[in-house]
């Protein structure tokens, strides 16, 4: 069921961390897994990843090397 309140981009990245089962802290993903299994340009990606921050659906959490991003609903 995609989310109604964030663009197609959003949702498509929105399941990608899904599927990648990004959905606790633990658990989290970088950014370009999470680009490679969205299968959108990295720009893109990480758009969708702010605008799913912005709305509370995913949390950015910062790292040594790359931010990891999990789901929070």
């Amino acid at each position: 069921m995609p989310l109604e309140d964030v663009s197609d981009r959003a949702n498509k990245v929105y399941d990608a961390m899904k599927t990648a089962g990004a959905t606790s802290e633990d658990k989290m993903k970088d950014a370009d897994a999470i680009t490679k299994i969205a299968k959108l340009p990295k720009g893109m990606a990480l758009s969708a990843l702010q605008e799913l921050e912005a709305k509370g659906y995913a949390k950015r959490r910062a790292r040594e090397k790359a931010a990891g991003y999990y789901l929070l609903k």
